[in-house]
This record gives C-alpha cells, structure tokens and sequence, in this order.
C-alpha cells in the first residue's frame, strides 16, 4: 500500500505545556493514534527549519526523554524543531516501541505509519525544511528510527540510534529478546539502505549487546565504495571511545559507529534528570545534531 493512511479522527488539539516554547499535540489515522510534544526553537518564525524526531526508550516518556537528552537546550541554540511522540501503555506496557512485530516493521502500517504520519503533520503545520527531516532514537526507540529510516527514506534525510537495533532485526517479542542479548545475522528480505546513519552505543551493554550496533552500521553501509577512518578519544567526562566514519566516494555521504568503552545501557553525555542516561559520555546529543545538520537531502 502506498501513501498516507486515511485520518481516523481529524480532531487535533495543541496548548502549551509547563516548560518553555513547547507544544502538546496528537496525530491519528487508521493505526491508532499518539500524542507528541513539539519543542518550537525562539526567533525563527520567517525561516523554513530543521526538525529532528526522537523517539524514546522502554519505560521513558517524552519529557523525560527530552530532559534526558537535552535535546531541547541544543534545537533552541542552532535553531530548529524537535517533536517528542510518546508511547502509550495501551500500546506496549512497557512504553517499549514495537520494533519487533511484522506489522510494525514496514511503510504505511501500524506505528511506522503514524510516525510518519505526525511528522507531516509537523511539517505541514510549521515551515520545516523538507531536505533537513531527521530521526533519533533510543533502545526501542533506536530501533524505531532504524525503521523509520529504512521504511521512509523520502522523509528522513539521516537516522541517529543509540543503544538500539537494525531494522527487521526480529519477528517476535521471544525473538526480539534472543537479538537484544546476541545480535543476529540480518535476513536478505529486509534490504540495505544507504540513510546516513549515526550510531552510539556502549561495549558493556547488558540490555542490547553491542553486536547490534555493529550490525546497524553494516546495514546502513552504502553499495558503493567507501574509505574508513578511526579517531580514538575521550570525552569531557572521562569516558573513551572509538568513533569509527565511512565516506562514500564521491559524495557527501557519511555515516558514524561510537563505540563507548565501559558504557552501559544509557544515553551518552545525558543529564541525570532523566532516565537511563550517563554525563560521563561524549555528548551523544550534540554529535548527532552535527551530524544532522551536515546531511541534507538532495530533493528533487
């Protein structure tokens, strides 16, 4: 099925929540329906903007995710948009995305489908750049993104996923446990993409084994040549880390593996207000608005 699923109820509603420039609104269609917020940056009202989705993980909600990340802080310094979907207990009772059912998985069904569907809400509501449309992700929420990217590469001009999956990564809740703690080979039905990707995630994971960011960052690898390049660092905070980057030949196609040593299951360079964060890290929030910014869609 192509396009748009049809609008199930059209009602939207939009106030102002208890911190600044934000908004609280919903989208549905015939997959169900999610409420988001939407941090709007101050002084930008003439100029077409960036907005990067986040996606959160198990157990988070929006906010807390957006204090975690401090996401916010960033979008309101180099201006852009940032929209906050929330996952319902009545979705999953974990508040976990659904990454790992078959029909969460593709374009234009279930969740897929309404992310993608408030996304053009937001862009048709506010004056978003359409070449600058990015997603992140955390944990479930990682491999939310990874989705999202490979199932809406017109929408998304570049994909970041911390702690999380590749996409197609499992069928199953029973399987989605298998990968979390193993990893898995990626099945040949679920095709390689080239979205520049920006992947983070820590060597001692105990929730999603790292192999798995390993195999995000072979999923996105392009089928073109490509040279590699390794920086070994260590962030303010004390943590060291290996940042691996891939250059198409040719282009300005670039994606990113942050491999960081002694890191758990957390968001690198997080406020502690949040949850499932770690200051010590290289700010993970920051690297991937960079990373964003740098990647523009070539638009037709």
């Amino acid at each position: 099925m192509s396009g748009s699923l049809a609008i199930a109820s059209t009602k939207t509603y939009e106030r102002t929540i208890d911190w600044p420039n934000s908004l609280e609104r919903r989208f549905g269609n015939t997959a169900g329906s999610r409420a988001y917020d939407l941090f709007v940056p101050s002084g930008h009202a003439e100029v077409l903007l960036p907005l990067v989705v986040m996606l959160h993980g198990c157990s988070q909600s929006s906010r807390d995710f957006a204090i975690g990340t401090g996401m916010d802080r960033i979008a309101e310094e180099h201006g852009f948009l940032v929209a906050y979907p929330d996952q319902p207990r009545s979705a999953n009772i974990a508040k976990s995305w659904n990454w790992f059912r078959e029909g969460d998985q593709h374009r234009d069904r279930g969740e897929p489908s309404i992310l993608a569907g408030l996304t053009r809400q937001v862009m048709e509501d506010f004056r978003v750049d359409p070449a600058r449309v990015y997603v992140a992700g955390l944990s479930s929420g990682g491999a939310a993104a990874a989705i999202m990217a490979s199932a809406y590469p017109d929408i998304f001009a570049a994909v970041g996923i911390h702690s999380g999956l590749a996409s197609g990564s499992a069928g199953s809740m029973s399987e989605a446990f298998s990968v979390m703690r193993r990893g898995v080979s990626l099945r040949s039905s679920h095709a390689t993409h080239s979205v520049p990707t920006i992947v983070f995630h820590g060597d001692r994971d105990r929730t999603v084994s790292s192999l798995n960011g390993e195999q995000i960052f072979a999923q996105a690898r392009p089928d073109a040549e490509v040279t590699t390049s390794v920086v070994e660092g260590r962030s303010s905070g004390g943590m060291a880390y290996t940042q691996t980057v891939l250059t198409e030949a040719g282009t300005a196609w670039t994606s990113e593996h942050w491999v960081l040593q002694g890191a758990g299951h957390a968001w690198a360079g997080g406020n502690p207000v949040g949850s499932h964060t770690d200051p010590t890290g290289p700010d993970a929030s920051r690297e991937m608005a960079r990373f964003f910014m740098s990647h523009p869609m070539a638009l037709n």
